[in-house]
């Protein structure tokens, strides 16, 4: 007869969802027991499990294998999924993390349930390793126990339950778990927590994961309460281009809602978080800056400039080469040399060949219906391009030099007349943002 499970773990179940779960199972002590729970008492919708294969330690196939044996015996269907771990400037642990949530969230099918099993300690840990980052609210509120993931989402039904019930439970039903030798090196930070700081709280204060623990449950409280004010200051200083902010609308927030309102914005963009400085530096060099200045501040690929009234967030891209030149007939789309393309819509090609080329600075173009040529900067900055835009914007030529089109945003008169006279157009499509597409 399979024992009841402990009052705790029985209460983690409270809120099963009736879709389909998936559970996160590296074979460890934690989702071991979540998995053998789940498998006895809460397999109604549909049960499987994920394992994800870092490649990381020389035993990683044998974990591998074990869990492979133990979803076996439970009956439950294992999803295996190798991945590569890129540092890329980060610690180990954050990279590993990344390339782990990345395998599940790419594999979760829709509507599914991912099933974690973070406990409580690991919610004290999490908490006091984000108040030593000096996170506020947003950061202190830790892990959620609910929250969207991918196309379904994501619980961690163990978050109010101790490691030790965990470690109870396990006993009880004769579990075999994978002690990862990585849980004892104490240069990670977690594991110095957890071995060294944990321990020595607890002799003074018996309770300090759960009172840690409920300090995040505050704070993610006090959090939603924030979220949704800055929601309506977000609308106010929003713009047509979700890319931009109004630079008159955000100087009329107070400096803290202003500041959270920037984070939010860098957030729904997909960019990196912005560093430690970047409200500072925004603060100070950008929001007040000369409509004309085009300052900027760069962060992990990322970048936020001002221009005119506004502020604009997205990846760095860059120029075109000054010395790019190509000739092109038009039959097929011409490739940029960083990604996107021209592309002739509506003819089979060009009436003469023409040259793309990079702006090199004092082009002149004839408008339609304009009697003298106009300088290239006139006419974009009268079109309202922003100059990180200029950067990039192909111009086509006729072979004598004269400037025909500017990609596709202004054509030079007799360039329109041909491209009318035969119902075409010219479509310039640049690459594509690489956080946040355009």
């Amino acid at each position: 007869m399979i024992p009841p499970p402990p009052a705790p773990l029985l209460h983690a179940l409270h809120d099963r969802p009736a879709a389909p779960l998936c559970v996160g199972f590296s074979g460890g002590l934690d989702s071991t027991t979540l998995l053998h729970l789940l498998a006895v008492h809460g397999r109604e919708g549909g049960l499987r499990a994920i394992h994800v294969h870092h490649g990381l330690h020389a035993d990683a196939d044998a974990w591998t294998q074990h869990c492979e044996r133990v979803c076996t015996t439970l009956n439950v269907p294992l999803m295996v999924v190798r991945v590569g771990v890129v540092r890329d400037g980060r610690g180990l642990e954050a990279a590993a993390r990344e390339a782990r949530h990345a395998a599940f969230e790419s594999t979760l099918l829709p509507g599914e349930v991912l099933a974690l099993a973070h406990h409580r300690d690991d919610q004290a840990e999490t908490f006091l390793l984000r108040a030593l980052r000096a996170s506020g609210p947003d950061g202190l509120a830790a892990m959620r126990r609910w929250r969207e993931f991918g196309p379904g989402h994501l619980w961690r039904p163990l978050l109010d339950t101790a490691r030790e019930d965990l470690l109870a439970y396990a006993h009880a039903h004769g579990l075999a778990w994978i002690d990862d030798p990585s849980n004892e090196d104490e240069g990670l930070d977690r594991n110095f927590l957890r071995h060294r700081v944990l321990p020595l709280l607890r002799e003074r204060w018996p309770q300090a994961e759960a009172t840690l623990a409920r300090s995040a449950v505050l704070c993610a409280q006090a959090h939603e309460l924030l979220a949704d004010e800055d929601a309506h200051a977000f609308a106010r200083v929003a713009t047509a281009d979700p890319q931009c902010l109004s630079r008159t609308r955000l100087r009329s927030l107070p400096t803290m809602r202003r500041a959270r309102v920037i984070r939010h914005w860098i957030a729904s963009l997909g960019l990196p978080p912005l560093p430690a400085n970047g409200i500072e530096r925004i603060e100070g060099e950008l929001l007040d800056a000369r409509e004309d200045a085009e300052a900027l501040f760069q962060w992990h690929g990322a970048v936020v400039r001002s221009w005119r009234d506004l502020l604009w967030a997205g990846g760095l891209q860059p120029a075109l080469p000054g010395d790019w030149r190509v000739e092109w007939d038009g039959t097929t789309p011409l490739g940029l040399p960083h990604g996107g393309w021209l592309h002739l819509e509506g003819a089979p090609h060009f009436d003469r060949p023409l040259i793309a080329h990079a702006r090199r600075g004092g082009e002149r173009i004839v408008l339609p219906g304009r009697a003298h040529s106009h300088t290239l900067k006139h006419v974009l900055q009268d079109l309202g391009v922003p100059p990180w835009e200029r950067e990039r914007l192909p111009l086509l030529s006729d072979t004598d030099g004269d400037v025909l089109a500017i990609g596709d945003l202004a054509y030079a008169a007799s360039f329109d007349r041909w491209l009318r006279g035969i119902g075409a157009r010219l479509h310039w499509q640049p690459r594509p943002d690489a956080h946040h597409g355009n």
